[in-house]
């Protein structure tokens, strides 16, 4: 088990239109130790299990019928409820147009494929590393931020 995900409360939702790939995917993270894991077959169906619950990653294809995996994430980083979920993007294609696409939209991480177990995890670990940093940053922030200084006498 990954030293990262210590939650054992870790719901991922892993979003393909193959079944093949949602399960390679689903045992790499049994893997890691994360037991809950919802799947879609696409961005509609993902769409709407994402109102199901609060999910702390989502893995999703680009290409996939209905609703492509782009167009998932920028329905995603445009909903004020999810934009916060980190977001790996899995592709077969590692064109440069692509990632660049995918970075504009907010992508927090990509892969290619083939991948193995340890690569999936790599790119998940460098994620939840980013949300923790990400997270202290902000507690830090907010406690270092100036108290209301009040009015004094002349």
């Amino acid at each position: 088990m990954s030293l990262i995900l210590k939650d054992k409360n870790y719901p991922v939702l892993v979003v393909d239109d193959f079944s093949t790939m949602r399960r390679i995917i689903k045992t790499a993270l049994k893997q890691m130790g994360i037991e809950d894991i919802t799947e879609a077959e696409d961005g509609k169906i993902a769409l709407q299990k994402l109102k199901l619950k609060d999910f702390k990653l989502i893995i999703s294809d680009w290409n996939m019928p209905n609703l492509m995996g782009i167009d998932f994430l920028r329905r995603v980083r445009a909903d004020e409820k999810y934009k916060h979920i980190p977001f790996l993007m899995v592709t077969a294609e590692a064109r440069k147009d692509n990632v660049l696409e995918a970075a504009k939209a907010g992508v927090s991480n990509y892969i290619t494929k083939p991948f193995t177990a340890e690569d999936l995890q790599k790119k998940i670990e460098n994620i939840v590393v980013k949300q923790q940093a990400a997270a202290a940053q902000a507690a830090a922030s907010a406690e270092t931020a100036p108290a209301a200084s009040p009015a004094t006498e002349g």
